[in-house]
């Protein structure tokens, strides 16, 4: 099994989009991970993606991380709403085009759980079927009927109970009010940033992979 990603240029809707890209010989399907808010600080490189990544790479997936806009190397500016779902929609075609016979899954944390879902609700409309959704300490309310999630792949949610930056209120109230089977985690004695828990964060998303 590789272990090493590799540095990739991907063109995206406002530019040259940053990345890290890790191929598996045998892969068995592919990972798309999206970072936190960039506005506060979120990349690719971030510890909950990084645990994200390897998670997918030890389930025997190829996997992909990228920069939105404005994020470190990827060029053009922050939009904080659709547009960082038009790059994830960009990396996500061309990852199609590479890997055209392997299932895509999709994985976000925090604004990138956002991000995630967008896209697949996107990627759905196209008549891509997606082999799963998992979203991390989601940015839930920033969904609406404009920007929904998507609706036919398996869910995952995954939420700290002790969340300091998402209120776990609001993800509970949104998982209650989803009119499809999905599946709610709730990780106790655990804040936002998995401090302490990034292990047992892997516990639970390898196994659903």
């Amino acid at each position: 099994m590789l272990t090493r990603e590799t540095p990739v240029v991907i063109p995206g809707p406002c530019g040259q989009l940053q990345a890290l890209i890790l191929d598996q010989p045998e892969a068995r399907g592919v990972a798309l991970i999206c970072h936190p808010n960039p506005v506060q600080g979120g990349t690719m490189l971030n510890k909950v993606v990084s645990t994200l990544q390897r998670s997918a790479r030890d389930a025997g997936l190829a996997t992909l991380r990228f920069n939105y806009r404005g994020v470190g190397g990827s060029e053009g500016e922050h939009d904080m709403h659709s547009g960082e779902i038009d790059d994830a929609e960009a990396v996500a075609h061309w990852l199609l085009e590479r890997y055209p016979r392997l299932p895509l899954t999709l994985l976000g944390f925090s604004f990138g759980g956002f991000v995630a879902a967008g896209l697949g609700a996107r990627l759905e409309q196209q008549g891509v079927e997606l082999a799963r959704l998992i979203m991390v300490a989601p940015a839930v309310t920033r969904l609406t009927e404009e920007i929904p999630a998507a609706q036919r792949c398996p869910l995952t949610l995954i939420q700290p109970e002790s969340d300091e930056v998402i209120d776990p209120q609001a993800v509970y109230a949104w998982s209650a009010a989803l009119g499809r089977p999905h599946e709610l985690l709730k990780v106790a004695e655990c804040g936002h940033f998995f401090h302490g828990k990034l292990t047992d964060l892997k516990d639970l998303v390898l196994p659903r992979l």
